[in-house]
């Protein structure tokens, strides 16, 4: 069965992690283009500052404080919905955490509270979000990482999170394809993003952290997921340096993990530039959140791989599978049969 979605304009969409990086650019872009919104986060001060400055302007914004960790309050942000607008149309999982060091380093406290965050939080969602739309039709959109297919040294709870988000996402297409639901369900994979993500993830390191370039602007997330709100696709990389870095672990795994020996650490700490205090470790409770990352970098603002995904899905399966044959032809022949 085919799905069918309503014109973006015509859409009410849940967006968690509102308040900062991808989340806050996906709702201020959405009701640019005539969406409403709900907008939650744990930040509420955070949560009525946009609210005011959205609906000053026109926009149509409810507001509801949420940990996505717990599902009850997933629950109540379904209800606020429903409350304010008779519902919605696309449910975005964005809420997002992490950590900085080795596995031995983070505590297993931690490593509990990145997957309570990064995958029940995902599932929470997703689970309100179905049960709703089975009614009326809809879109989930789950915001994952190019970790999913690449695990990064220093990062080890967050990339395991996101491989178990993968998994759901797919477990989650499957079950709703087979009942026949009018529910779309897509997965993004934003490669390094120009968000305060190294500023709040709690840091174990000796340095400062980073995202590793090239990075990209929000607002290139942003796009992806509002695309997805209004045409099914299955999933979407947001970023040309996140996909180039899964191509080359898919068709050359060991060299993949020998590169990421020897620069992945490095790559990820800016130690004469730590960012802005104030924002340091929102893993238990929120700090001041923002747009962008407050470290000087360089973010492109569009990403060319996204834009020849949005034309046809099948773009990205025939560069997955170029380049694979291109790194075939390239390995040295084995002449020691």
């Amino acid at each position: 069965m085919a799905i069918t979605l309503k014109p973006l304009r015509d859409q009410i969409i849940v967006v968690t992690g509102a308040t900062s990086g991808n989340g806050l650019a996906i709702v201020e872009e959405a009701v640019r283009r005539g969406a409403a919104v709900v907008a939650t986060a744990r930040n509420e001060a955070a949560l009525q500052a946009l609210r005011d400055r959205l609906s000053a302007d026109g926009g149509r914004i409810a507001i509801c404080v949420a940990d996505v960790s717990d599902m009850a309050a997933v629950e109540r942000v379904a209800a606020v919905a429903i409350e304010a607008f008779g519902g919605f149309d696309s449910w975005v999982n964005n809420a997002g955490t992490g950590t900085y060091g080795t596995l031995e380093q983070v505590p297993v406290a931690d490593h509990r509270r990145v997957f309570d965050v990064n995958y029940f939080g995902v599932l929470h969602g997703s689970l309100v979000a179905a049960r709703h739309l089975r009614a009326r039709g809809g879109a989930i959109i789950n915001v994952g990482s190019i970790l999913s297919d690449r695990a990064i040294v220093e990062q080890g709870p967050y990339c395991a999170t996101k491989h178990a988000v993968q998994a759901l996402t797919d477990t989650l297409w499957m079950e709703l394809e087979q009942e026949g639901a009018n529910i779309s369900v897509t997965l993004i994979k934003p490669g390094a993003i120009d968000t305060p993500f190294p500023e709040h993830a709690r840091n174990f390191m000796d340095q400062p952290p980073r995202l590793p370039p090239p990075l990209y602007a929000p607002s290139v997330v942003a796009d992806a997921v509002l695309f997805a709100c209004g045409t099914p696709r299955r999933t979407l990389y947001a970023g040309g340096g996140g996909l180039l870095s899964s191509l080359l672990s898919r068709a050359a795994p060991r060299l993949s993990d020998k590169i990421m020996e020897l620069v992945g650490t490095v790559a990820q700490q800016k130690p004469e530039d730590p960012g802005d205090p104030a924002r340091r470790d929102n893993l238990y409770e929120p700090r001041v959140d923002a747009l962008r990352g407050s470290q000087d970098v360089h973010a492109r603002k569009s990403s060319t791989v996204l834009q020849a995904q949005k034309l046809h899905p099948a773009i990205l399966v025939l560069g997955v599978v170029g380049a694979g044959i291109a790194v075939a032809l390239s390995r040295p022949k084995d002449t020691s049969r």
